[in-house]
């Protein structure tokens, strides 16, 4: 059992706005969710519901809606396989965060930095941080876009007050974290019942979505082209939207909110199982909606006729009786619902992604350098920081055409998500590594041989798949145009970003390799004594 060092004095400063932590993992609600001993399975479920949710909000937030939605434009349901796949490993991965949270009791930037030297820990709190920020402009882009369809707010000022979303996140401090799993957890089924509806409407093939679930080579292939878009870097985006790096360490900290004894096995061992049913049944939930926004680009929209990919365009398109393909689709569009329910969900997402964001950046923030900040101003200082760059981009375009502003928008945002695959593997290789471990989990909780073997298989491939569509990626920010010179320059950009990646890799691994074995050291010297 990893022991965990606080600070005595730590009360005493609290009312610093940053503070030295080095308590447990996210300490306020730490083990504050009482559990009953001895009920039924549909009880003991509902207890350790929860923590799932605020980890399946990732899995669908505004960055995965065009990805799903072009990639069904352009390929049928041929990429609905991806989803599949993606979906699966990401239950993997969030197995294993949550048990290496109810384990060891640190989270994975705790545990990470317990075996890492300091300067590895404040590059890849860096990195994660960027992540995040990625993360965040998606979400500034979602909500502002909302906000200008639903109440014809001009792009500049919604930008601004998505700013002041951190007052809803000052609200949702106060209510306990029970009520903030619950409101998660209900905006969730917001976003699923909008799509079950639209999808139910547009009756789709079911025959010809079952097959899609079916990998085959052209799942990958680099043709057809169709709007600068092959199937391997639509599935390289879907999978870039799907597994981000900070749902595992948001999950290896969240997971440990439930009161349990941690000297009890069996209480632990609860405790993962119940973990594992909660984050399961949250990322079926989360792989619903997914597959649905890729079916909606089926099924509801004639093929070809979506030609801006953009929120602004799919909002349109669902008001527009000549692109959707049947006549009960066209007859509700015509009422105005089909566009308005589109833009309810996409706030809705937005919204969940900013209290998970929020929590997750003070995770790694308090894990890798024992640094803690209010909520509240945390929120406040990424937000603003990740409104400059869609600013600059709303105010270049404001003078051009409506059709150029959109793309600029739906560009920063596609293009936001290269930080998800350069900081992927930072948390996917040292999570496996862990929770491989002996002397981190214990030989009863270390992972079996099966989820050992699919664990590398997954991390290897996702790592590989990240790494090989970086280079399309930089070159998706000179546009659908690039002269020769710039994808050259696009280029070098990414094979030099491509060493960066492994060296630092070797370098986490190494380090991670060298303090798990010195800790396995110091335990077997310890018992024997």
């Amino acid at each position: 059992m990893v022991i965990i060092l606080s600070d005595n004095n730590t009360q005493g400063r609290r009312h610093k706005l940053v503070e030295y932590a080095n308590g447990p993992s996210l300490e306020e609600i730490n083990g504050t969710v009482e559990v009953p001993k001895g009920k039924g399975f549909v009880k003991t479920l509902f207890a350790y519901s929860g923590p799932g949710a605020l980890v399946a909000v990732g899995y669908m937030d505004p960055g995965n809606w065009s990805t799903s939605i072009t990639g069904g434009q352009n390929f049928q349901y041929l990429l609905i396989s991806v989803i599949l796949m993606s979906s699966l490993i990401a239950m993997l991965l969030q197995y294993m965060a949550a048990k290496l949270g109810i384990v060891s009791q640190m989270d994975l930037a705790q545990a990470i930095r317990a075996r890492t030297s300091k300067s590895l820990g404040i590059v890849l709190w860096l990195l994660t941080e960027l992540a995040i920020m990625a993360t965040d402009i998606a979400e500034v882009i979602g909500a502002a876009i909302a906000l200008y369809l639903l109440f014809h707010i001009p792009l500049v000022v919604s930008v601004f007050i998505t700013v002041f979303d951190v007052l809803l996140l000052l609200l949702l401090t106060k209510i306990g974290f029970r009520k903030i799993e619950a409101i998660v957890v209900c905006l969730i089924f917001v976003i699923l019942f909008v799509f079950v509806y639209q999808v139910a409407l547009s009756n789709p093939s079911w025959v010809d979505i079952l097959k899609g679930f079916v990998p085959t080579t052209k799942t990958f292939a680099n043709s057809p082209s169709i709007g600068s878009q092959t199937p391997l870097t639509g599935a390289l985006g879907i999978i870039g939207a799907t597994v981000m790096p900070h749902n595992l360490y948001l999950h290896s900290a969240v997971s440990q909110t439930r009161k349990i004894d941690h000297d009890n096995d069996e209480e632990v061992a609860q405790a993962v199982k119940f973990s594992a049913w909660d984050s399961n049944i949250q990322l079926s939930l989360a792989f619903i909606v997914n597959s649905l926004l890729l079916i909606m680009g089926v099924a509801v929209f004639k093929t070809g006729t979506v030609k801006d990919p953009s929120f602004f365009g799919l909002f349109q398109a669902l008001s527009d009786t000549s692109t959707l393909s049947n006549g009960l689709l066209a007859e509700v569009a015509r009422s105005g619902v089909l566009s308005i329910l589109f833009a309810v969900a996409l706030l809705a997402s937005g919204q969940n992604s900013t209290i998970t964001g929020t929590l997750t950046g003070q995770v790694i923030m308090e894990g890798f350098v024992n640094l803690r900040m209010p909520l509240w101003l945390r929120r406040l200082v990424t937000r603003l920081i990740s409104v400059i760059p869609v600013l600059i981009c709303v105010i270049l375009t404001s003078g051009k055409s409506e059709i150029a502003e959109h793309e600029a928008l739906n560009t920063l945002m596609n293009n936001s998500q290269v930080f998800l695959a350069f900081a992927l593997p930072f948390s996917m290789l040292p999570l496996l590594m862990l929770t491989d471990s002996n002397a981190e989990m214990g030989e009863k909780f270390k992972n079996t041989v099966w989820i050992k073997v699919l664990g590398w298989v997954s991390v290897l491939s996702l790592t590989w798949l990240n790494i090989i569509g970086l280079p399309a990626q930089i070159e998706g920010f000179f546009g659908d145009k690039a002269s020769a010179t710039e994808l050259v320059v696009a280029d070098y950009i990414a094979y030099s970003l491509i060493i960066g990646i492994l060296i630092l890799l070797v370098w986490t691994v190494y380090e991670l390799y060298k303090g798990n074995k010195a800790f396995a050291s110091k335990t077997s010297v310890a018992e024997g004594k």
